[in-house]
C-alpha cells in the first residue's frame, strides 16, 4: 500500500472510531417532535418521504394537512400525487383539513373556525397510541396567524403517546414550536422556477 493510500485508509480508521462511539452514546430511545421550516422548497416533501419510510417498518402514519383545500372542494381530484397516493395506502389515516390560504377564502372567521375544527383531528391522531408518525403539515400558519393556541397545541404534541414521531411543516415557525422540537431543519430558498414564470409542475411541485 502507498503512502497515500495507508495515510487515507489511517484518517477513514480515525473517522470510523469516532463515528461508532457517537452512535453508541446516542441510545435513547423515544416519539420525535420534528419541525420543517424556512422559505425554501421541499418541507413536505420530505416529510412525505418519511411516511414511505414509516410505512416501510410496518407502522400506522396519521396525516392532516392544514390549508390545503379537500379534494371534494376540488371536484374530488387530490391536490398532489403524495395525497393521491398515500391516501388510498393501508395504514395511512389521511385527513385534508383546509379550505385554502386565507387569501383565497377572505374570510378570517370561518379560517378560524375551520383551523379549529381541524386540530380536533389532530387531536384525535396524537392521542392514538396505534399511530407511530403523525405529519402536521403546514401547521406552522395556524399558529402563526393565531387561528390556534400555541399553549394548546405545544400541550397536545407533548401528551401524546410517548413512542409517537411527529412532524411539523411550514414556514415561519413560532420559537415556541423551534423550542419544543427534538429536531428543527431550515429548508433555504436559493433559487425557484417559479420566479422565472414556470408553473407548479405535477411530480415535482404537486
Amino acid at each position: 500500500m502507498d503512502d497515500k493510500a495507508s495515510r487515507h485508509a489511517a484518517r477513514m480508521a480515525k473517522k470510523k472510531a469516532v463515528i461508532d462511539a457517537t452512535i453508541a452514546q446516542a441510545s435513547l430511545e423515544k416519539g420525535l417532535l420534528l419541525v420543517l421550516t424556512g422559505n425554501g422548497k421541499g418541507k413536505s416533501s420530505s416529510a412525505f418521504g418519511m411516511v414511505a419510510r414509516a410505512l416501510g417498518h410496518g407502522m400506522k402514519v396519521g396525516v392532516a394537512q392544514f390549508i390545503k383545500g379537500s379534494s371534494e372542494q376540488r371536484g374530488g381530484c387530490p391536490a398532489t400525487g403524495e395525497e393521491a397516493f398515500f391516501s388510498s395506502q393501508p395504514g395511512v389515516e389521511w385527513h385534508v383539513l383546509g379550505e385554502g390560504f386565507t387569501w383565497d377564502t377572505q374570510d378570517l372567521e370561518r379560517d378560524i373556525a375551520t383551523a379549529r375544527r381541524g386540530w380536533e383531528v389532530a387531536r384525535r391522531l396524537l392521542r392514538d397510541p396505534d399511530i407511530g408518525l403523525v405529519v402536521l403539515d403546514e401547521l406552522t400558519y395556524l399558529l402563526s396567524y393565531g387561528w390556534l393556541d400555541t399553549a394548546s397545541v405545544l400541550a397536545d404534541l407533548a401528551a401524546r403517546p410517548p413512542m409517537q414521531h411527529v412532524v411539523v411543516t411550514g414556514r415561519a415557525a413560532l420559537q415556541a414550536l423551534l423550542d419544543a422540537a427534538d429536531t428543527v431543519s431550515e429548508i433555504a430558498d436559493v433559487k425557484h422556477a417559479y420566479r422565472a414564470g414556470v408553473k407548479a409542475q405535477a411530480g415535482v411541485d404537486l
